[in-house]
């Protein structure tokens, strides 16, 4: 085939052909009696292979380098190995950030705002140029995340509605100032792969912006939180935040629904039936705000000993909570194995017939009181049970357990075939110790959990030990 053939068969101009040549990326090519270039299919398929390489992220001197040293000895040197895994992980970033994109949009598709003028969500904000709302609602409702917030809107009630997200049982919530909280918060969001950090962080900060300006402007705050440990911490940050700030504060937390023998939460409910919560909202009183600062301070001591006294002790305003602090404490490893609850049911209905992560996370829902823990959550608590040699959980071909979703893809995730191993079997039978096997590293609050903090939970008393 003649140049301008090769060229077109490839998707790429002459001049770029004649540049991969110059490059020493394409071999010189054979010459016909004429004098012309000859290539051929192979030609073909390496061109291809190249513009392929370069739209995954890969650049003509990478590729250059690794055919360099293919030619050399057949098989790159250990310092391009090292190179390429890292332009792999650099890849799986970029999917993620897709994929993190991807939910951005079905939440904005998913918005049920009336007005881009009053709406807190992305959709608004970036139709808005970054700019706050020219003119604020006399009417803002704060609740636990995107579900309940379209239901809300979707309500006659009015006003514009603010969703919390921020998943507080996760991750660290140190006694810092609220700046510096903010941004300890979107570094760990980020590097559980819930986007960038600075993004993260800006989110956060445009929400605490717009709860204080509703209260100091004299406008109407709705509080809108049910009973489990998700939303109970949630509700501790909103309290302590709105402390001191003056305004008009009510709220509406619940733990039952008429009808609803299993009620679960306000996302599970429709637009009238929230409704039908609307005349039970209460207005909030100092003393209310006074208990919720003092257990947000408690909740982000850097000791867990005034939290298990406070989950024992209990808030006479705040009713709901000591049962959701005494389920964050059962997060602590047990006494007896090291595991903490949501591990040890993970392991239990694996044992049983939940072979798939998301067989497992539907299994667990169920032994729950007060359901709590996100699916993403729940896939992060695995793939930390499946790693390195001395690993409780697998994937059915004997491997470690991939990176958890959104730093991975979800539905093959969620698809993937567990096992328990022989040492996860030991752990659930009381014979060995989760802690001794893989360590822990992990938050409550502001209590940093390892090894050598030595803080456990006994299920059985109820009780913190050290």
């Amino acid at each position: 085939m003649r140049v301008g053939e090769i060229a077109e068969r490839a998707g790429v101009n002459v001049e770029t052909l004649r540049y991969y040549e110059r490059r020493g990326l394409l071999p010189e090519p054979e010459r016909m009696p004429s004098g012309h270039r000859r290539y051929d299919e192979e030609t073909v398929r390496f061109l291809r292979a190249i513009k392929e390489a370069q739209s995954v992220g890969f650049t003509l001197a990478e590729i250059g380098e690794y055919l360099g040293a293919a030619r050399r000895s057949g098989s790159p040197s250990e310092t391009l190995r090292v190179r390429m895994a890292a332009k792999i992980d650099e890849i799986d970033g970029r999917i993620a950030g897709l994929r993190r994109m991807r939910e951005e949009l079905a939440r904005v598709v998913g918005c049920a705002c009336d007005s881009l003028d009053h709406c807190t969500c992305g959709a608004a904000y970036l139709a808005r140029r970054g700019r706050e709302t020219s003119a604020p609602p006399a009417l803002l409702h704060v609740t636990n995340g995107e579900s309940a917030g379209n239901t809300l809107r979707q309500t006659g009630l009015g006003g514009a509605v603010l969703p919390w997200q921020d998943v507080l049982h996760e991750g660290p919530v140190p006694d810092t100032g609220r700046a510096e909280l903010l941004q300890v918060r979107a570094k760990f969001l980020s590097e559980c792969g819930w986007g960038r950090r600075g993004t993260i962080r800006s989110s956060l900060e445009r929400r605490d912006r717009q709860l204080r300006a509703t209260l100091r402007g004299g406008r109407r705050l709705v509080l809108w939180f049910e009973h489990d440990l998700y939303d109970q911490l949630q509700l501790l940050d909103v309290l302590a935040l709105a402390h001191g700030l003056g305004g008009s504060l009510e709220w509406i937390v619940v733990d039952v629904f008429p009808g609803k023998p299993s009620f679960r939460g306000l996302g599970e409910l429709t637009p009238d039936e929230l409704e039908t919560l609307w005349p039970a909202r209460r207005e909030m009183t100092a003393q209310t705000l006074e208990e919720a600062a003092a257990a947000w301070d408690v909740f982000r001591a850097p000791d867990p000993a005034a939290l298990a006294e406070l989950a024992t002790r209990g808030s006479e305003q705040l009713p709901l909570l000591a049962a959701a602090l005494q389920r964050l404490l059962e997060e602590l490893p047990d006494v007896e194995d090291g595991l903490s609850r949501t591990e040890r049911q993970a392991l239990q209905v694996i044992a049983g017939d939940a072979r798939t992560p998301m067989g497992a996370f539907l299994a667990t829902q169920e032994l729950e009181e007060a359901p709590f823990l996100g699916d993403a959550w729940f896939y992060r608590a695995l793939s930390t049970l499946g790693q390195g040699d001395g690993r409780l959980l697998e994937t059915e071909e004997g491997e470690p357990l991939p990176a958890p979703p959104p730093l991975s893809d979800g539905q093959e995730f969620a698809r993937l075939t567990l096992r328990v191993t022989p040492s996860g079997e030991r752990v659930l039978g009381g014979e060995a110790d989760r802690v001794e096997l893989l360590g822990v590293d992990r938050w409550l609050g502001g209590s940093h959990v390892t090894a050598e903090s030595g803080w456990r939970w006994d299920s059985a008393a109820r009780q913190l030990r050290a």
